[in-house]
């Protein structure tokens, strides 16, 4: 990387550019420009925003900026991968087999809060259900006090 960026840095005083008409012209600042030049990203926000930068140095240099941008994409995966590539495949046939979830050991596996749904609609089902049955019961109760009322009265009618 820090000889991308230097190669960088000799084209720009080969076309007889200086740092301050440069960082003008790229709309960043010379400190940031003498950054980029050194290969020191540490200065910028985030990688998105070197690379952008990066990319836009290139182009104004005249460079292919895929090319560009392809290096430092590659210069950010050797730097940032610690997992080769044939232990990630081997990862995934692994997952593909089991088609278990991957949890970190850190992550806390709560009980949802829908678990006991089924609990409270049984629940309300059976208050429902003995609602009901109470109603209906009261119902016929009723119904057997008035019939009996009745009879009595119709005996003390006829007699």
């Amino acid at each position: 990387m820090k000889e991308l960026c230097e190669s960088l840095s000799i084209l720009r005083k080969n076309n007889g550019v200086g740092i301050d008409e440069a960082s003008r012209d790229l709309g960043i600042t010379e400190k940031e420009l003498e950054c980029l030049e050194s290969g020191n990203f540490k200065i910028f926000k985030d990688v998105y925003e070197f690379k952008k930068v990066i990319s836009s140095y290139a182009k104004y240099l005249g460079l292919d900026e895929e090319k560009i941008v392809d290096e430092f994409n590659d210069f950010l995966f050797e730097k940032t991968s610690r997992i080769s590539k044939e232990d990630i495949e081997e990862a995934l046939k692994k997952q593909e087999d089991k088609e278990e979830k991957v949890s970190s050991p850190y992550t806390k596996i709560g009980k949802s809060r829908y678990d006991f749904a089924p609990i409270v609609l049984l629940v309300v089902m059976l208050v429902f259900i003995s609602l009901v049955v109470y109603l209906i019961l009261a119902k016929t109760k009723k119904d057997e006090k008035i019939t009996r009322e009745l009879k009595s009265e119709v005996y003390y009618e006829l007699t």
